[in-house]
């Protein structure tokens, strides 16, 4: 975790949330080259962020305007974070980037309480345009997205798919299961041990009312093919 806090107060400040350290130092080298955005901390997982954001908030001079957060993070799932900032620090921004697909994680991005979705293999202009746009208030999302959740929060509460069923991290397992990872390469991927890889399954099981390993393989293999994803 590091925080490093300059004084400008019409400058935009931006804490990043990634476990790898690359994308991170990637991340602050492309927004420190843009006018009146600046990187005021980062961390590698949830309790890293929480307890650098509490002490930034503290001071009005290095609040943070807006959290730049993935989903895998080490040890948890960055949608969490989004839910314990929304609750804590709802007036920092949130918008989720990440390698998972925006089909998968978008809509349940937002309804964590973050203010935009975008993936990481964006271009750096997009992602920077992305963080602005946030900052000015409004609700980022691809095109695409955008069209595709004005159709889902039209539903209501009734689920539009069984996989509505799943929590965050059930989802994210699911869709790994269907993309052909083993148990230890989902621990890994995850940051969880290969037992809690077994509960997930089992709890996933009974949400969707299957039976084996070979039914979950064979029932997220579907989804991700009839979402339009590849698995």
């Amino acid at each position: 975790m590091n925080t490093s806090v300059k004084a400008d107060p019409a400058t935009s400040r931006i804490f990043i949330v990634d476990d790898h350290p690359l994308v991170r130092s990637g991340l602050k080298a492309l927004l420190e080259r843009e006018p009146m955005l600046e990187v005021c901390g980062e961390a590698e997982d949830v309790a890293g962020a929480l307890a650098a954001i509490t002490t930034m908030a503290a001071m009005a001079d290095s609040r943070p305007h807006l959290a730049l957060i993935d989903i895998t993070l080490k040890r948890s799932n960055g949608l969490e974070l989004v839910k314990e900032i929304g609750a804590k620090h709802p007036e920092v921004r949130i918008l989720v980037i990440s390698m998972h697909d925006e089909a998968l994680y978008a809509v349940r991005a937002l309804k964590a309480g973050a203010h935009g979705y975008i993936m990481k293999r964006e271009a750096n202009e997009r992602i920077v345009a992305a963080i602005r746009s946030v900052l000015e208030g409004n609700i980022y999302l691809s095109d695409a997205m955008t069209r595709s959740a004005v159709d889902q929060f039209g539903r209501g509460a009734a689920a539009s798919s069984p996989t509505d069923l799943l929590s965050d991290r059930e989802l994210e397992l699911f869709q790994l299961t269907g993309r052909g990872k083993e148990i230890a390469e989902i621990a890994r991927i995850m940051s969880i041990s290969p037992r809690t890889v077994e509960v997930h399954r089992s709890h996933i099981k009974k949400k969707l009312q299957l039976k084996t390993a070979t039914e979950i393989f064979q029932s997220a293999y579907e989804w991700l093919r009839e979402s339009g994803l590849r698995p």
